[in-house]
């Protein structure tokens, strides 16, 4: 090989130079909305400066330039919060920080935040606000029978009784049944008060909360006394067909097995059914719970989903998230345990 020969290999196999940081461009189409996107006294851009630290972020006018290795992501982030805005709803810290997430998953924020699940009562929309929320929308819509499954605060039982009013409201079922398992009935059942109904009324009031909460309680109340509207506790589920009835079952990790086959086995001609729980919360005696493991059994059944939410999916008080990450990373084996 010739000195030439030499050079001109190693010119062949030298790394090709450092293109540089990328640069993007975009441009917000209504200078009005730059306010609102980059918040009072700039707290939103700041937010989105400390979630890409590598990158440098310049406004000037209605243009917003990014350099840095996610300036592709960031312009794209610019693009979806102003398409939230444009739909009319306004941006906050928590928002910001849901959309961020979004993109880094590569999900579109502006086709999660402005899906309108059902109107409620005052004209208030409910939508869902995370990406794990609009699979467990979506998969409710497209199965007869899903599983919600994850922490508080994720909007499970809230999003499964809004989607059953809606289905209500169209005429796609005739009735709505809401149901959980009193855990603590055993014993202590028989101290407190009333009848069976007022005794088991505490366990079941959450999902009159939402109730109230969408319909509001005169409209709500009436459609509990005429039965369109059933809430009652999963016992009296037992020896039931439940036909073309929207079927939600809460806090379902506190069934046993043998209790989640009876209420799976009640769904009837023209219903859907939503089971809702989350797995880190099981009371139930003996730590039996029906929903542990159930998607090993039914998860390749036609007609039947599984969405698993998770802290990223909280959209209560920020701190529910921390807290929710504060045992996650406590119950982790840490190394030499």
């Amino acid at each position: 090989m010739t000195a030439a020969d030499g050079g001109a290999a190693a010119q062949a196999t030298a790394a090709p130079p450092d293109p540089g940081p990328e640069r993007r461009e975009t441009r917000v189409p209504n200078t009005h909305l730059m306010a609102s996107l980059l918040g009072p006294h700039d707290e939103l851009l700041r937010l989105v400066e400390r979630s890409f630290p590598d990158d440098r972020i310049a406004v000037q006018g209605n243009r917003i330039a990014v350099d840095g290795p996610d300036a592709e992501r960031l312009a794209r982030l610019f693009d979806e919060l102003v398409l939230v805005l444009e739909s009319g709803q306004g941006l906050d810290a928590a928002k910001v920080q849901r959309t961020i997430d979004m993109v880094r998953e590569d999900v579109r924020p502006s086709e999660v935040l402005t899906a309108e699940v059902v109107r409620a009562a005052r004209g208030r929309s409910v939508r869902p606000y995370t990406a794990g929320q609009k699979r467990y929308t979506d998969a409710i819509a497209a199965s007869t029978i899903t599983f919600g499954i994850g922490p508080a605060g994720t909007g499970k039982s809230y999003l499964a009784v809004a989607l059953a009013v809606q289905a209500l409201q169209t005429r796609s079922v005739t009735r709505i049944i809401l149901t959980r398992p009193a855990v603590e009935a055993g014993e202590r059942l028989g101290f407190l008060p009333g009848d069976l109904m007022a005794k088991v009324d505490p366990y079941l009031r959450p999902l009159y909360d939402a109730l109230y909460d969408l319909l509001e309680p005169e409209g709500a109340q009436r459609l509990l006394e005429r039965g369109t509207i059933e809430v009652a506790p999963l016992a009296f589920m037992r020896g039931r067909t439940l036909n073309g009835s929207f079927i939600i079952l809460d806090e379902a990790q506190n069934t046993t097995p043998e209790q989640m086959k009876m209420f799976l086995t009640r769904i009837g001609f023209g219903s859907k059914c939503v089971v809702t729980g989350d797995v880190t919360q099981i009371d139930v005696a003996g730590g039996r719970s029906g929903l542990v493991g159930l998607q090993d059994v039914l998860g390749s059944v036609p007609g039947i989903s599984f969405v698993h939410l998770t802290r990223r999916d909280v959209v209560r008080h920020q701190i529910v998230a921390d807290i929710i990450r504060a045992y996650e990373e406590a119950e982790r084996p840490h190394d030499g345990d």
